[in-house]
């Protein structure tokens, strides 16, 4: 159901892309448009991965440097069936993650010093195991076409609103085609969010599967959770479009389960981890794994991680 939501919400991105494209020129803006597209997606495949670990200046880490924290990646990979990825490590203090990459064989996991610290080795593990769920799933791959996509729609409509150019044989009437150049990138900004709520909750049980500890997960959501509200992420906040790659959106502001946000309100993925949970045969509470200290409400002091 969810990659059918999702493929059909992709085809709703490229036909809006179109539309707009369509708007500005006609049928020759169409094939613009379409030529500027897979120009974009064809750098964001090769480039993309690098580009975002720049941002938010990701230093990598191997067992010689990070030896715990490696082998973990090292199990839950063998767990999850693909091969090793490249491990990165942010110094930022908000605990999150996010993995990013082409396919499985160039793909890459980052996690904030925040995360390490203020989390228990289980609520770690079920983080890290939701990353590689995004990687098997291949994921990294369809958010980035969404969001070039989504950019690119921008760009579109504000070369449009800015220096006209508009083929007036297009079809649409002058009033139809301010409205396409307005409302087409709120449009593909709302798509794009869809497409990354519904990929968190495949992540959410994939990420169960593979680390075998729904409850353990869950626990750290209620965590990061809590943590986002109180701890700015400089870095994500100065480059906003990559939020979505995150397990918990690291930027400040309302986190309800609507068409507003890139990700699914905590509560509901908690209550479907803790059906996974009950699914598996486990009780559905607070993970009693090592190191444990309880859900993380936000108000609590700061608890030491298994590497903080």
């Amino acid at each position: 159901m969810n990659v059918m939501r999702t493929a059909i919400l992709l085809a709703g991105l490229t036909a809006l892309f179109l539309g707009v494209g369509y708007a500005i020129g006609g049928p020759t803006g169409v094939v613009v448009a379409l030529i500027f597209s897979l120009g974009m997606n064809a750098f964001s495949y090769w480039n993309s991965d690098k580009m975002v670990l720049r941002m938010h200046g990701a230093r990598q880490v191997d067992r010689a440097t990070s030896p715990d924290f490696y082998d973990m990646i090292a199990r839950l990979s063998q767990n999850a069936g693909l091969p090793m990825p490249k491990i990165y490590i942010m110094d930022n203090p908000q605990p999150n993650a996010f993995a990013t990459g082409r396919n499985p064989e160039n793909a890459a996991v980052a996690a904030t010093t925040g995360l390490l610290s203020s989390l228990n080795y289980d609520e770690i593990e079920g983080v890290m195991a939701h990353e590689l769920a995004h990687i098997r799933n291949r994921d990294t791959l369809i958010m980035t076409i969404t969001a070039t996509i989504a950019g690119a729609i921008s760009m579109l409509g504000n070369f449009a609103f800015f220096f006209g150019g508009r083929d007036r044989n297009s079809g649409l009437g002058p009033i139809a085609t301010i409205a396409m150049i307005i409302l087409a990138p709120l449009a593909a900004m709302l798509v794009q969010m869809a497409i990354s709520r519904t990929r968190e909750y495949s992540a959410d049980r994939a990420g169960a599967e593979i680390c075998g500890k729904p409850m353990a997960l869950a626990s750290a959501l209620n965590r990061i959770s809590g943590a986002a509200h109180r701890i700015e992420n400089d870095t994500a906040e100065a480059n906003p479009a990559t939020a979505h790659m995150f397990i918990i959106n690291p930027l400040s502001g309302a986190r309800m389960d609507n068409l507003f946000s890139t990700h699914p309100a905590t509560e509901n993925r908690i209550a479907a981890l803790q059906r996974i949970a009950q699914e598996f045969g486990q009780a559905a509470t607070t993970s009693s794994s090592r190191n444990s200290q309880g859900p993380w409400s936000g108000t609590e002091p700061r608890q030491k991680g298994p590497w903080g």
